[in-house]
């Protein structure tokens, strides 16, 4: 079995830094996001709520016309 380059894969990791180097590292990321506003948040959240209610019914309906049919298929094969 091959084994894969250690060289390599200590190349692609990441230098180790402390705990409180790595907290403040994350502390500058998060202040480069662009957060979306609360009416943006607000809109996605309604809009996310109508699709799954949409895809519920959507899936309700799927289920039971394909409850209905199998076994009216499968019906043909069973002896009268």
């Amino acid at each position: 079995m091959a084994k894969g380059n250690p060289a390599k894969k200590d190349a692609d990791m990441a230098p180790k830094v402390s705990p409180a180097t790595y907290l403040a590292q994350v502390q500058q990321e998060g202040r480069k996001v662009v957060w979306p506003s609360w009416k943006e948040t607000r809109q996605t959240t309604i809009l996310v709520m109508i699709m799954v209610v949409i895809m519920g019914i959507f899936f309700f309906a799927v289920d039971f016309l394909i409850g209905i049919v199998v076994p009216w298929v499968l019906s043909f094969g069973s002896p009268s």
